[in-house]
């Protein structure tokens, strides 16, 4: 009842600090080790050990205070045990002051035992002596055996509690890690969840037609026995799913993907049954697998073959959710950005009705996802959150949480109590491109650095449409990289034409043209640059038939092997035509690395002044390389970088030695498809 009335008031029951039963326990131990110290209460005493004649002479010298005469069949018929107490000389005891057998009243405990004549036994009588009841058989088994019976008691006792607390009892083993969902606790609601609208609209169906499914019913349609979520990390799938357990009004279960699998063979399989059983008990409900490709990968490819637990574990799920003996009322929702190793069985219909995608948001989602989460920041009132989701292109759900908690932390740092705009950018700039780092470079590294992050720049700046302005150079070390320039896109990149890729990869020279012209050597700073051209270069050869070798997909079979993918491979294009891809490749870099030295032989005052200008102030923004193309120098005021080590509690960091920061590699700028706007190392 208690339980009862805590979660009716909206908090979590208390866990039981004390069972009872262990209570009871230990009160038994501890009643059995006084018991077995009671069943002889004068063992704690020191006794003198007399003989029979002793004690019969001390009879009748009448000096024996009380005994008692006790019969010990062990020794015979008329073996006897005799203990009591009797006065001891004051002379002696003058002698022998520290005689530990006398106590404060000047008397003495003794013991004899020996066989008693019927003259000896009335003498003891006459004596004042008493007799007592010998101890039965029964008794004297139950005192020898007592204490190994209580060993063995508190061994069982604490190795079955250990086993319990270790793996939840042995007879659980095979049972289901589902746990209900407490309503009351951290309640996400649907009004929680933004940024994905219509994957709203598809789940919050099963919660209308769990409220009112007659609705429904009346034109023929059934629930859905299953929904499967899918879209990048980061984008929600967790978070819709508590909403649809905050939003439904029936008992909600959860359970990872990864507690099916164990190293032993039947486990898994044993805790779907379970799953669905604990489901059924409680129909209707809804059961969330997170990460279900943890379980459901396609059967009997990759890497050695299939995997005898993990199949079996699929096997089971397949025919718990829809086989012959099917649950009804049981919904199930799963999780996954991996739907591509997921095997058919389970996407078909009748076990996944229906695939939910959530991708990344747009930039009015972005903009609802900031408003949820800055309800529990203090913000500025100057801080604009259509302007933070404009300059976060994809981010996710959880990167924006985490922008605006960056934020804050940098505000805390800084000592203010409110976050403004300016912890905001600085928090972005440090999760896209990473933290600060106030290296020891010399004047070489710094020179070689401004030059190629001015070539990046300027050729952007020249070749850009509006679309990807450039937004900020410096040469302050970010993450792995010496320098950045920086790309914000006006709009989401959704699709990309190939004069902009085309550009793109003419920008990606820009860092190496640049040392070229200027330095007369180049570095290992534009491997990143490098491997980023290549990579769009060869998806314009083979993905996206923009080249001379016409619209054939030459790059499929790609499939890792290790993620539920086929061993074989089948090339299903010829040597020759190897060649010729990889000669295109070639032109399209070599084509755009020579516009690239084209473009910055045009500009060369500019790249200089660009240059000198960060070698000079660090950082500039994107204006000031505007006004170096159109007016030959920076007008403009330019602000000075906020160094870390003026925070009013600096985290101290070891700058690493010159050779250290000659080997790092820079990567450069990845203006590919899948990440527009990133920096130029």
């Amino acid at each position: 009842m208690n339980n009862q009335e805590n979660n009716s008031k909206g908090k979590a029951p208390k866990p039981d600090r004390f069972q009872p039963k262990v209570l009871m326990i230990w009160g038994i131990i501890i009643f059995a080790i006084i018991a077995l110290w009671m069943t002889n209460p004068t063992s704690n005493v020191a006794k003198n050990i007399m003989s029979i004649p002793e004690i019969i002479l001390k009879a009748e010298q009448g000096v024996i205070v009380k005994g008692i005469i006790e019969s010990d069949p062990s020794g015979g018929a008329d073996w006897h045990v005799i203990r009591g107490t009797m006065k001891v000389d004051p002379s002696q005891q003058i002698i022998d002051p520290t005689n530990s057998l006398v106590n404060n009243s000047g008397t003495q405990s003794f013991q004899a035992e020996g066989k008693l004549t019927e003259s000896n036994y009335d003498a003891l009588r006459n004596a004042g002596l008493s007799e007592k009841r010998s101890s039965t058989m029964m008794k004297d088994i139950l005192v020898g055996f007592l204490p190994f019976l209580l060993i063995i008691g508190l061994l069982y006792f604490l190795f079955t509690r250990q086993i319990k607390m270790a793996g939840k009892g042995a007879m659980s083993f095979g049972k289901s890690r589902a746990k209900m969902l407490t309503r009351d606790k951290d309640k996400v609601t649907f009004q929680d969840v933004a940024g994905c609208n219509e994957a709203k609209e598809e789940v919050s169906e099963i919660v209308d037609f769990l409220r009112d499914p007659k609705k429904f019913q009346d034109i023929g349609g059934r629930i859905p026995k299953g929904v499967l979520m899918v879209g990048p990390p980061g984008t929600g799938k967790t978070l819709l799913a508590k909403a649809v357990a905050g939003e439904a009004d029936v008992p909600f279960f959860t359970i990872s993907g990864s507690d099916f699998v164990e190293m032993f063979v039947g486990v898994g399989a044993a805790r779907v049954r379970d799953m669905f059983e604990q489901g059924r008990k409680s129909a209707p409900c809804l059961i969330f697998i997170d990460e279900i490709d943890a379980v459901g990968r396609q059967r009997g490819a990759g890497l050695g073959g299939g995997n005898d637990e993990r199949e079996q574990t699929l096997n089971s799920l397949l025919v718990e959710m829809d086989g012959f003996d099917g649950h009804e009322g049981v919904i199930i929702i799963a999780a996954t950005n991996r739907p591509d190793v997921l095997d058919n069985a389970l996407l078909r219909p009748g076990r996944f009705d229906r695939q939910v995608v959530i991708d990344l948001p747009d930039l009015e989602g972005r903009a609802d996802i900031l408003k949820v989460h800055a309800k529990k920041i203090s913000l500025s009132e100057s801080v604009d959150l259509t302007l933070v989701a404009r300059n976060a292109p994809g981010f996710s759900g959880a990167d924006l949480a985490n922008l605006l908690n960056e934020g804050a932390l940098i505000a805390a740092r800084y000592g203010k109590k409110e976050v403004s705009m300016n912890e905001i950018d600085e928090a972005r700039e440090k999760i896209s491109f990473g933290r600060e780092r106030r290296r020891l470079m010399d004047d070489e590294d710094r020179k070689l650095t401004a030059y190629h992050e001015a070539g990046h720049a300027i050729i952007q700046a020249v070749v850009d449409d509006g679309v990807l302005p450039v937004h900020k150079v410096t040469i302050i070390p970010r993450g792995q990289s010496l320098g950045s320039t920086m790309f914000v896109p006006k709009k989401d990149m959704l699709s990309y034409t190939k004069k902009r890729l085309t550009n793109q990869i003419c920008c990606a020279m820009g860092g190496r043209a640049a040392e070229e012209l200027v330095l007369g050597d180049i570095s290992n700073g534009a491997a990143g640059d490098i491997k980023m051209a290549t990579k769009i270069a060869r998806n314009m050869v083979c993905d996206w038939g923009m080249s001379d070798l016409g619209l054939i997909a030459y790059g499929e079979n790609q499939d890792h092997v290790f993620l539920g993918k086929e061993i074989a491979r089948n090339q299903n294009y010829s040597e020759e035509t190897a060649k010729s891809i990889d000669r295109e490749i070639y032109l399209l870099i070599d084509t755009q690395y020579k516009r690239a030295i084209e473009i910055l032989t045009l500009k060369m005052d500019s790249m200089h002044t660009l240059a000198d200008g960060l070698l000079e102030y660090e950082t500039l923004e994107g204006k000031h390389v505007h006004e170096i193309l159109d007016h030959g120098q920076i007008q403009s005021e330019v602000h000075p970088t906020k160094r870390e080590d003026k925070m009013e509690k600096p985290i101290a960091e070891e700058p690493p030695s010159n050779d250290t920061v000659k080997s790092v590699e820079k990567k450069d700028i990845d203006l590919g498809p899948d990440a527009a706007g990133l920096p130029a190392s």
